[in-house]
């Protein structure tokens, strides 16, 4: 009989990755282990465990300053934590780079909420809030390389905001103005993906593109908890795990699909899904900026190496609701909000930083006027930005010259053209 559960491999350079375990109890067979591992942490159907007897870090203290299974280096009280696995990949982190880091969360909450604002008053059609999730998004997103590509889904503001896409270009598509906000290959982020999912398989082809021409470069896919139980993500796994391909699946577990609570729909932790495809799986703490990019900075390297991909359950909340047509209220409970709310990234990294003695009033006001200064950007943009005129929905629709598109357009034209003044037609157009 086989018996398939969770392993953690330590790493020669102190990683600590999660991998699928055999045992072969009738033959008596052990683990198998990939090149450069060190000792193994055995962990139950929990996720919960230690080194093999004899390894450093094998106590229960260890496992308290670690957070038991969840990856913690900075507690929700703001106290950096010691975890000899995941240090190492963050030692170069500096006190500025700190206070970028907090920047950056700052910035994208202020994006958040003037978005949501924004929405209220009928400039937006619709926004997706990512209230809580900002230490996930900024901690992976800066761990990359400019020449990763990143696979967003809908709700990933924050990680196209930190790799370049201007702000009112972030809700260009939510205002109904485009059907992408920006040109993928000038931030190498890919349109945002509507269809849930979805990104992961696109993720999964490009990393195996990555691999014919022979780069290092990786793919990384963003989706939620809920997507975890669509097929799309399920197929990416299976093809990212036959190749081997360079490409990191990063699940923001924000406890909620919509209004369908993440123990309903997976009665196990959703890193330990990863293993039945053969994917090392990470677990960490989502709302700890410096845990996610420790995990994401080993994920990389992994796949840079050719160790094929790696899925890392971010365990976040979402704050606000699914969208702004959402509301929170009718399924969920006031008190888990709030035990949440103690747990806010942004506070952490600002009780950590006033330890330090870092949270000065002079960082406090740059971050202050930069989270302004974006803000006044996005209302700006957003509230000026060019109508589209109809002719615009032929625009991109193919890449190449297409004769039956452009029959298409030359009926739309003359049927604009026959209400008589162009500017006319097209206000007349535009108001049905």
């Amino acid at each position: 009989m086989v018996v398939v559960s969770r392993v953690t491999i330590i790493r020669g350079n102190g990683a600590r990755v999660a991998v699928a375990r055999r045992d072969h109890e009738s033959r008596g067979q052990g683990q198998t282990t990939s090149e450069g591992c060190g000792q193994t942490v055995f962990t139950d159907d929990a996720g919960k465990g230690g080194i093999a007897a004899g390894g450093p870090g094998n106590s229960a203290e260890s496992n308290r300053r670690s957070g038991g299974d969840l990856v913690q280096l900075i507690t929700p009280g703001g106290d950096r934590v010691s975890n000899p696995e995941f240090d190492p990949w963050v030692q170069d982190v500096s006190d500025e780079q700190l206070a970028a880091l907090y920047e950056d969360m700052v910035a994208i909450r202020r994006i958040d909420a003037e978005a949501t604002a924004l929405q209220r008053q009928g400039e937006l059609a619709l926004w997706p809030p990512l209230l809580g999730q900002e230490a996930s998004q900024i901690g992976s997103a800066r761990a990359l390389r400019d020449d990763d590509f990143v696979f967003p889904s809908y709700r990933d503001n924050g990680v196209a905001y930190v790799r370049g896409v201007q702000p009112a270009d972030i809700v260009k598509a939510w205002r109904g103005n485009a059907l992408a906000g920006w040109d993928p290959y000038t931030v190498n982020v890919a349109t945002q993906q509507i269809i849930i999912g979805a990104q992961s398989l696109h993720a999964t082809g490009y990393a195996m593109g990555i691999q014919n021409d022979g780069a290092d470069s990786v793919a990384v896919a963003y989706f939620g908890d809920g997507a975890t139980s669509e097929g799309d993500v399920n197929e990416a796994m299976v093809f990212a795990a036959s190749f081997q391909a360079p490409v990191v699946f990063i699940c923001q577990n924000n406890h909620w699909a919509i209004s369908e609570p993440v123990m309903l729909q997976s009665h196990i932790q959703i890193a330990d899904r990863a293993s039945g495809f053969g994917i090392p799986s990470m677990r960490v703490d989502g709302n700890d900026v410096l845990a996610v990019m420790a995990a994401t900075r080993i994920a990389i390297d992994r796949a840079r190496r050719g160790g094929g991909p790696t899925f890392i359950e971010a365990v976040t909340y979402r704050m606000g609701p699914h969208t702004t047509a959402d509301d929170p209220t009718r399924y969920r409970d006031a008190n888990e909000l709030e035990d949440w709310a103690a747990k806010d990234p942004i506070e952490r990294l600002k009780m950590l930083l006033e330890r330090k003695g870092l949270l000065t009033d002079e960082l406090e006001a740059a971050v202050g006027a930069k989270a302004d200064a974006v803000a006044k950007e996005l209302r700006a943009g957003t509230i000026n930005m060019p109508e589209p005129q109809p002719l615009d929905v032929f625009k991109h629709v193919y890449s190449t010259p297409n004769s039956s598109l452009d029959r298409q357009q030359d009926h739309y034209a003359r049927y604009l053209a026959s209400f008589g003044d162009p500017a006319e037609a097209a206000s007349e157009e535009g108001a049905r």
